[in-house]
């Protein structure tokens, strides 16, 4: 399970477009992490490290709890456990300028379901990048989101009939 772009402070632009749809899918994504999590389904987070060249992700984490409020809030139900691997990206991939393909190969995945934001930008070029390393890949549909409902279902669309991905 790969969880795209969820543990932040959300200060970046257009961040409050955003944030709503995130807040929606926080809850589903956790059930589906606790589920994988039981099953011995390792989860992987990606998350942009936003040009902080030398930012690590405990601390990524320890800022989006500091933010308090929704994202606190966001941040605790999807916190990571002991057990779970991280990514930091520079850019729309989650495979782009990262280990991502060398931790799936030592993980043995052959699967990935891929959930976070925004689904019109990091989920679907992960998407697409785990597709053209010979992955199964599934988006869960609750458990992606956009800037606007209707963008959100453009990718969804374009996932289904386009690129033949659950």
């Amino acid at each position: 399970m790969l969880v795209v772009d969820m543990i932040s402070c959300w200060d970046f632009p257009d961040a409050d477009k955003l944030l709503p749809g995130a807040q929606r899918i926080t809850p589903r994504i956790a059930a589906l992490k606790a589920r994988c999590q039981k099953a011995g389904v390792p989860v992987i987070y990606a998350n942009d490290n936003r040009g902080r060249w030398r930012s690590d992700f405990p601390t990524l984490v320890d800022r989006a709890l500091a933010c308090g409020g929704p994202v606190k809030a966001m941040t605790q139900a999807l916190a990571p456990a002991r057990e779970d691997y991280f990514v930091l990206k520079p850019s729309q991939s989650a495979f782009f300028g990262t280990p991502l393909e060398l931790l799936l190969r030592y993980l043995e995945v052959d699967r990935i379901a891929i959930t976070g934001v925004a689904s019109d930008q990091c989920v679907l070029v992960t998407a697409l990048e785990a597709s053209m390393r010979s992955l199964q890949v599934v988006v869960p549909r609750d458990c992606i989101a956009a800037q606007t409902a209707a963008r959100n279902l453009v990718v969804l669309r374009q996932l289904d009939e386009v690129h033949r991905v659950p």
